[in-house]
């Protein structure tokens, strides 16, 4: 593929993930091109209809996602840093809020099926490794870290949504749920970046329609 035409492809791809996950699968495609920047005839000549985008979003998030495993076990030195870092990838990637919503029109087929099988593999080397480290909690699998990340990258209800919009409160979220996922004899967790919210900074931001498109 020309590099033109993957850098188009790449931001469809991105707009999508993040439109079908605000919007739900039946937003509108036009709000995709708009936020893709591209037009109208770039997206239509490469998916036939909105079921081969879903297909396509689908299996490049399973490849982002194998990736990041691989690049996390690759280049961490220690087996739990390398977990945490692949769940702060995933999250980035919003691979675990935006799976479930897709799954509600994906048809899955080999080529998917190889791909999840590919993984969740990476995944569990991961696990395993920082479960012989000792580091990792013996009860924690594979599901636990894709349900943490699914929980925790949902997109924050009306005005809540101002309080992240740089996905800083997020990682910081996800360092707190973490902390709790070492065992006993793992040292003393680094601080968890950002500041702490006060029960009346959500109240402020909830009380404030959010008026963002």
């Amino acid at each position: 593929m020309r590099a033109d035409a993957e850098r188009s492809r790449r931001r469809i791809l991105d707009a999508a993930r993040d439109v079908f996950l605000e919007r739900g699968l039946d937003a509108p495609l036009d709000l995709i091109v708009r936020r893709a920047g591209v037009g109208p005839a770039t997206l239509y000549r490469r998916y036939a209809d909105r079921e081969a985008l879903v297909r396509d979003l689908t299996g490049d998030l399973l490849s982002r996602l194998e990736a990041a495993a691989h690049q996390a076990a690759r280049e961490e030195g220690d087996a739990y840093a390398a977990v945490r870092r692949f769940v702060h990838a995933a999250a980035g990637l919003r691979m675990g809020a935006v799976i479930p919503v897709l799954l509600e029109r994906l048809v899955v087929d080999q080529e998917l099926i190889e791909s999840r099988t590919r993984t969740s593999g990476a995944l569990d080397d991961l696990i395993r490794a920082a479960h012989e480290s000792g580091r990792l909690r013996p009860e924690v699998g594979a599901g636990d870290l894709i349900l943490l990340s699914i929980r925790l990258s949902r997109p924050l209800p009306g005005g809540l949504s101002r309080l992240d919009t740089d996905g800083t409160l997020l990682h910081r979220h996800l360092d707190l749920a973490l902390d709790g996922l070492t065992t006993q004899a793992a040292p003393a967790p680094a601080p968890a970046p950002g500041e702490p919210l006060t029960f009346a900074d959500l109240v402020a931001a909830a009380d404030r329609p959010n008026t963002t498109d």
